[in-house]
């Protein structure tokens, strides 16, 4: 597991949030500052964080 940083789409925030970098998936999860859940997109290749999107979920 690693802590990467980014925006959160909806606040504008930077956040964190720890990847797991055995598995590249989709999955959602919360903003830690402002609570709305942001939809994010991994892609490793060889234990390597090789892609990474953090989308608002239209609601």
């Amino acid at each position: 597991m690693f802590e990467h940083f980014f925006q959160c789409p909806y606040c504008w925030e930077e956040v964190s949030m720890l990847l797991d970098p055995s598995v590249s998936t989709v999955y959602v999860e919360d903003c830690e500052v402002c609570c709305n859940p942001i939809e994010v997109r991994t892609t490793f290749e060889e234990q390597e964080l090789v892609g990474f999107e953090a989308r608002d979920i239209e609601q």
